[in-house]
């Protein structure tokens, strides 16, 4: 079964959940256009997540889901909030939310926590999870190691629930490969960020327009915490201080507040520019409505072709 029909939602597509981003607005606007919007909790604080429930549901009737950060402190609280008002669906990151399995469920959500390895997605489903994503370290933001095309067949083989397939994705083309490779869903960041409705800084919109294949960088590497961001001054500093062996404090001082510097006032030097691979793919700011129509589109006429080349390969 697709994640849309699991969902009731229009298209297979979850909204990852964007630090300084994906805004009760935001999430609304892509369920309003037929995705699954998420709202990205970060450290918000269980009354403020209650704030943001409310806020959503006064702007679409569609499904909508919240990512939880499990290192949040405030994270009892804020499950109990999510199963107080009946959220549809759950992700979390950084962590294991197995102890708030059994809350959620009985309120009717559903639990898709992020992955990076085999070996965690197995862990998931034992621990109830509805769904597993499992994300490459194509995306921006916080990643791992393994790539979306290796990772994500070998979570579809190690568990028997529904997968959906993050990072590199921005077309039909690699919904289909996702598709292909065993989702039955993906998750969509770095090509929404190219979105009208998107709340970022025009300086950030057009450094995803801008961006070459090249042009992003993995940092905090060394301090096992790898980010994804643009190349620009910062990055580079970043990268110098970690090969000269320098101390934790010093690298995260550098990093203090660029995500929203980056976000809300366009510091695209010194500002943490989250983004993944596949902004090279992103040449065009569109609706939302727009970015889902044309990714499924694409996807059948791909999908067309890909059948004529199979063909050939038979005779």
């Amino acid at each position: 079964m697709m994640i849309n029909q699991m969902l009731n939602i229009k298209y297979p597509i979850f909204q990852g959940a964007m630090a300084n981003i994906a805004t009760p607005e935001f999430a609304a606007a892509v369920s309003e256009s037929g995705a699954l919007g998420i709202i990205g909790t970060g450290a918000m604080n269980a009354k403020q997540v209650q704030e943001s429930i409310q806020k959503i549901r006064s702007l679409t009737d569609k499904p909508f889901g919240i990512n939880v950060m499990l290192m949040n402190p405030e994270t009892d609280a804020i499950m109990e909030v999510i199963a107080q008002n009946h959220v549809p669906v759950v992700t979390t990151g950084a962590g294991n939310p197995g102890k708030y399995m059994e809350m959620l469920k009985a309120s009717g959500t559903k639990v898709f926590p992020v992955v990076a390895s085999v070996a965690l997605a197995i862990r998931m489903e034992r621990a109830g999870a509805d769904g597993i994503i499992a994300e490459g370290t194509e995306a921006g933001g916080h990643v791992n190691e393994q790539t979306t095309m290796a990772l994500l067949p070998q979570v579809v083989d190690a568990v028997n629930i529904p997968v959906i397939a993050a990072g590199g994705i921005g077309d039909g083309r690699g919904f289909n490969a996702a598709l292909s490779l065993g989702a039955c869903g993906v998750q969509l960041g770095t090509c929404l960020l190219a979105s009208e409705e998107c709340p970022i800084h025009e300086n950030y919109k057009n450094a995803v327009l801008k961006a070459k294949d090249t042009d992003t960088v993995v940092t905090g590497r060394t301090l096992n915490t790898p980010v994804r961001i643009l190349k620009n001054s910062m990055s580079r500093q970043y990268l110098k201080l970690e090969k000269a062996g320098a101390k934790p404090e010093e690298m995260e001082k550098l990093t203090l507040g660029g995500l929203r510097r980056a976000v809300f006032e366009g510091d695209m030097k010194t500002g943490s520019v989250m983004m993944g691979q596949v902004a090279g793919l992103c040449k065009e700011i569109r609706p939302l409505s727009k970015i889902f129509e044309d990714m499924m589109n694409d996807s059948k006429k791909q999908l067309e072709e890909l059948k004529k080349k199979i063909e050939e390969c038979q005779c």
